[in-house]
């Protein structure tokens, strides 16, 4: 063993007791205004949540309920402006900005405007949507395609069909359904070879589906067709 041994420092007690109060008197000042920032945040975010947000998410709630009967009675004009009863979606969504119902209330914008053709319209709601549910999310996407399926931006219709069709695949049944629209729109453009991978995507993945029964016909046909010379 060595003999060497390590002599630790001796801490004088009174000497770490005067430099921390040479600390304090130097820059205490300082660290009580950035301790007093961080309160002033946390506080002020807290205030901002509890009596400006929560209660404008509350009078955007309270005044979109009627626009959602509109909409599940399928009144789309209703749902949009409202009547003279209530306010429309759009007065959320203009009132509200920032509040998640305003989002909502985006959602069924564009859903609306796809019904009363206005395809424009409804791109621009549904492009701007976006929700963690999955199923509602699913169907934004479908109703872009279609909305931009009718405005012959195929190719963005396509895309939008594709999103929809990979968002929720426990629904077979409406999956399946735009990885269709997406193929047919591939044939129309002439892209043959990736129709036929979307119908056989749709085969493997939801044969149980009405979609998934019916596509072998479509393959088929793509198979054996030859372009014209």
């Amino acid at each position: 063993m060595s003999d060497n041994k390590v002599e630790l420092p001796v801490v004088d007690t009174d000497d770490v007791v005067l430099k921390t109060q040479r600390f304090f008197a130097n820059f205490g000042r300082q660290i009580a205004i950035g301790v007093g920032a961080v309160v002033v945040v946390v506080g002020g975010f807290y205030a901002y949540n509890q009596f400006i947000t929560k209660p404008k998410e509350e009078k955007a709630a309270e005044i979109i309920y009627k626009a959602q009967q509109y909409f599940a009675a399928d009144s789309s004009a209703k749902v949009l402006d409202g009547d003279e009863n209530a306010k429309g979606v759009l007065y959320v969504i203009n009132n509200y900005g920032g509040t998640k119902v305003a989002n909502l209330a985006k959602y069924y914008a564009g859903i609306s405007y796809l019904k009363l053709g206005k395809f424009d319209k409804a791109i621009e709601f549904l492009k701007d949507f976006s929700t963690d549910a999955k199923q509602v999310q699913m169907v934004a996407y479908g109703a872009l395609g279609d909305a931009y399926a009718e405005s012959g931006k195929k190719d963005e219709a396509i895309e939008s069909y594709l999103k929809a069709g990979q968002t929720f695949e426990k629904d077979e049944n409406t999956s399946a359904e735009f990885l269709f629209r997406a193929a047919l729109l591939n044939e129309t453009l002439g892209n043959s070879d990736k129709a036929i991978e979307l119908y056989k995507e749709i085969k493997e993945k939801y044969p149980k589906s009405e979609k998934g029964s019916q596509v072998d016909k479509y393959i088929n046909r793509l198979s054996v067709e030859k372009p014209e010379l």
